[in-house]
Formats: structure tokens, C-alpha cells, sequence
């Protein structure tokens, strides 16, 4: 059967054993076949992040691609309802129309984990539930959704939530589900909140930090009352094994004229506020004898951008760790790596990506204790092929295991979505 021709089917399936419905009603349909079955069902999107947690063994594959389409966009209204394949560039694109933004900032796992750029699908940033930048401002994804509907483990249709943001008695189900990773619905349907995009962007840049001083200027920067929107740090590029490329290469801008560590502070808003908070940020942080660069709009949205698509990282085949850590430990931590680990920081500090060079599962381990022993929580998000896999890719302890564990049977009794996807047992 050519392409076209299974294009032209309702539902249809190819060699790979993979369904592609086009409604809710027949993902409904289908995942109660499976459920009378006892058959397993992996649940993608574009597959833009795929690789992210186990892989899966299941005979059935359910790709939710061909769900694709804006429902509703109301920009007075500041809310945009599209279906669950719908691609994210798409509804960016849609968006800017008026100059309103998903302002969380959806992350581009495309470059290092597919080769190219790929922010994924609507229901993709919802399941995976992780943030750009703004995240210590605006919130996380899941401040973001509305609303969704989608299909439970027994192929019953549920709906969550609305257009209007209120209080409401009861658990909020659409926090529930952002960061499931398909382990408890199949999304048809979300609803995201929007909000309007700032008239401009500058970054401050401080040049040849230690990482001390720098995070020192990050939080001073985030407690501000300048109304700081991104927070960062690059260390100094050196020598490390098994390295392509250096942050150098990647932030090569004309405004960067100094070499060194990169301590970055973004300020958006009104044209005529920013240049003012710029320069009370430089007094209250007392930097002005210190070597800062300006970047201006232009640069600086291209510069928030290799950020955003962790070009950072880009063609690496080392393993790639997301850890979330008190800002206040994270330089204690990064002092105990060794020249096999290349990171930077996000979020103020809050945020670590990390990339592990040779890394063995008992590194893993030793850097899941040391995180946990401070506070945080560790995220494998790219195995390579030096270690394939991991036992546990996501970090849980038993209290909150056992809580996963019941939420899972209650969605999906019989266990058929994307199981052990994120826990073994779930």
C-alpha cells in the first residue's frame, strides 16, 4: 500500500505495526481493543523525544501525529485549543500573528537527540513537561495548560479543565498528566495559556566568572526587582575529553568581546524600561568595573534561542543529564565532577544540564546520591553508546513511587500505556 493510499484510510497501519487514528473517537476505540487485549501500546507524537526514559517493548505503537490542527485561538482571550499532534512551530507560528508567545518556552531536543531541530508536538510538551528559561518567572508547562482532553488506559474519553483560569475544589488533572510521559492518557486535545510576547529583549553578559561569583549574580539578579526573564551560566571552555564543540564556537556573536565564562541576564519589556533596569541591575550588582558586554535585541534573541535548542550539545554522543538542584548547592556539586563532564547552568542556577563523557552506570549512581543527598533530582535524558541504559532513568523515592504507582492503576489499570516508560512497575 503506497502512502497515499494509507493516508486515504480512516485509521490505517504500516509494516511497523503503528495506528494512526485521526479522531478521538478512534483513539477511543482502539485503545479499548488493546485494553480487552492486554496489549501494550507505546504513545508518540512526532517522536521528537522518543529517546527520552526506557525503551519500550510493545508490539503495538499508537502515534497520535495525524491529531493535528488548531481547534480555537482566541488572542483576546489569551488562550489557544489545538489537538495533541499539533506541532509546536505551528502554533508559535499562529501566535505571533499577535504577538503572543507560549511563554514557557518550549526546549528543542531535535539537535542532539534526532540531529536536527524539532520542538515536537503540543501533547509532547505536555507529557514531558519541561521548560526553557523563563522558568523561574512565568512557571512550567503545567501552569500553562488550561485544559486537555484525552483517552485513559481503558479507552474512555476524559476532559480536564477550560478557557477560564479559576479556582476550582478537587485535584487539578492537567498537573497530573504534564510530565507523565504517556503513562497515564493518550492527549487528543490541549488547551494552553498565551500571553503577549515582549516588545524587546537585552542580555547583560558578565564576562570570567567563577562559578561563585556567578551564581551569586544570578540569584542577586532573580530577587531583583528588574524583572529579570533568564538566568544563566557557561563556564570557561577547557580541555575535556571527548568533547566536539566549546561554547565559544556556539555563542560566536559580534557583541561577545571577551573570552571566558559566560554569565548571562535577560530583560525583557517595554523599549523604554529596559535600558533603565539594565543599568540599575549593573549598580545594584556592582559590576561596573568588571568586563560586560550588552547583548542588543537581535543578538540577544539569537543568543536565548541556542539556549532554548541546547545547541550547546549539539552532535554529542556522550549522555546528557537534566538535573534540578537548590541553587545555593549547585557549585558545591559541580566541584565533585571530574574533566569527564561539561555543563552549564539554567534557571538561575536551579537547572543543570550535564553532559557525561565514557559515563558508566556507577557514575550514574554516585551523581543520583549526591544530587538527591542535596535536594534535587536527577533526569537521564540521553543515553549513549557507551552506557544504553540505565535502570533508573528518572529519580523517585518510594513514598512518592507508591503514590505514582496508585495514580497509574487508576488511569490505566491494566497497565497498557507506555509501560515502565518512566518507573519499573508503572
Amino acid at each position: 500500500m503506497s502512502i497515499e493510499e494509507k493516508q486515504n484510510f480512516q485509521t490505517y497501519q504500516d509494516s511497523d505495526h503503528i495506528e494512526y487514528p485521526k479522531s478521538e473517537r478512534e483513539v477511543s476505540n482502539l485503545i479499548k481493543k488493546f485494553y480487552k487485549s492486554n496489549i501494550p501500546l507505546e504513545l508518540i507524537g512526532s517522536g521528537s523525544k522518543r529517546k527520552i526514559g526506557k525503551s519500550l517493548q510493545c508490539s503495538k505503537t499508537l502515534s497520535l501525529s495525524k491529531l493535528n490542527g488548531i481547534i480555537e485561538y482566541l488572542p483576546k482571550e489569551l488562550y489557544i485549543k489545538v489537538k495533541a499532534g499539533t506541532p509546536i512551530e505551528e502554533i508559535e507560528k499562529e501566535l505571533e500573528k499577535n504577538n503572543q508567545q507560549l511563554a514557557f518556552e518550549p526546549i528543542d531536543f531535535g539537535y542532539f537527540l534526532n540531529g536536527k531541530s524539532d520542538y515536537g508536538t503540543a501533547a509532547g510538551q505536555v507529557a514531558c513537561n519541561i521548560s526553557g528559561s523563563r522558568r523561574f518567572k512565568v512557571g512550567s508547562v503545567r501552569d500553562h495548560v488550561l485544559g486537555f482532553r484525552g483517552v485513559n488506559g481503558r479507552g474512555e474519553i476524559i476532559k480536564s479543565g477550560g478557557v477560564v483560569v479559576k479556582n476550582v475544589t478537587g485535584y487539578d488533572l492537567s498537573k497530573l498528566v504534564c510530565g507523565s510521559y504517556g503513562t497515564l492518557i493518550a492527549l487528543t486535545e490541549v488547551t494552553f495559556k498565551v500571553l503577549p510576547m515582549p516588545e524587546e529583549s537585552k542580555t547583560l553578559i558578565i564576562h570570567n566568572q567563577k562559578i561563585e561569583s556567578a551564581t551569586f549574580f544570578l540569584e542577586k539578579s532573580i530577587s531583583s526587582s528588574n524583572d529579570v526573564s533568564g538566568a544563566i551560566f557557561f563556564p570557561e571552555d577547557s580541555k575535556k575529553l571527548g568533547y566536539r564543540v566549546n561554547f565559544e564556537n556556539t555563542f560566536k556573536l559580534n557583541d561577545l568581546k571577551y573570552q571566558g565564562s559566560i554569565t548571562a541576564i535577560r530583560i525583557e519589556g517595554a523599549k523604554n524600561s529596559i535600558d533603565q533596569r539594565i543599568e540599575n541591575l549593573i549598580k545594584e550588582l556592582k559590576i561596573m568595573n568588571l568586563s560586560i558586554s550588552i547583548l542588543q535585541v537581535h543578538q540577544s534573541n539569537i543568543f536565548w534561542n541556542k539556549v532554548k535548542s541546547l545547541e550547546f550539545f549539539s552532535g554529542s554522543k556522550n549522555s546528557i543529564i537534566r538535573i534540578v538542584i537548590p541553587p545555593s548547592e549547585c557549585a558545591s556539586l559541580i566541584y565533585q565532577f571530574s574533566n569527564r563532564f561539561k555543563y552549564f547552568l539554567d534557571w538561575g542556577g536551579a537547572l543543570m544540564w550535564l553532559e557525561a563523557y565514557e559515563l558508566s552506570e556507577e557514575m550514574f549512581e554516585s551523581i543520583r546520591r549526591k544530587v538527591v543527598k542535596l535536594g534535587g533530582y536527577v533526569t537521564m535524558i540521553k543515553n549513549s553508546d557507551y552506557l544504553p541504559y540505565v535502570e533508573d532513568v528518572f529519580t523517585i523515592n518510594r513514598e512518592r513511587f507508591n503514590i505514582s504507582q496508585n495514580i497509574k492503576k487508576s488511569f490505566d489499570p491494566k497497565r497498557i500505556l507506555n509501560p515502565g516508560k518512566m518507573y519499573t512497575g508503572i
